[in-house]
């Protein structure tokens, strides 16, 4: 996909679409269903996240980026 052909609001609105995705996953997940979407299990999500993330810092965007981390189980400390 050609991001750099996108206006600033369809990239806004194309990376607060996998936000939304990655939450509605992520909800279902702690209720126990399986995920509508399977963000976290399907790579080409985060890749096209990662590629909206660079252009938009190409261009000098300011935007909230995406916490891969919520969601995921804790791993356990050693003490």
């Amino acid at each position: 996909m050609n991001y750099a052909e996108f206006t600033n609001d369809s990239l806004t609105m194309m990376y607060e679409a996998v936000r939304g995705a990655l939450a509605a996953d992520d909800a279902l997940r702690g209720e126990g269903e399986e995920p509508r979407f399977r963000v976290r299990e399907t790579p080409e999500w985060k890749l096209h996240a990662s590629a909206l993330e660079a252009e938009m810092l190409k261009r000098g965007m300011f935007f909230g980026a995406i916490d891969w981390s919520s969601g995921q189980p804790d791993l356990p400390f050693e003490r």
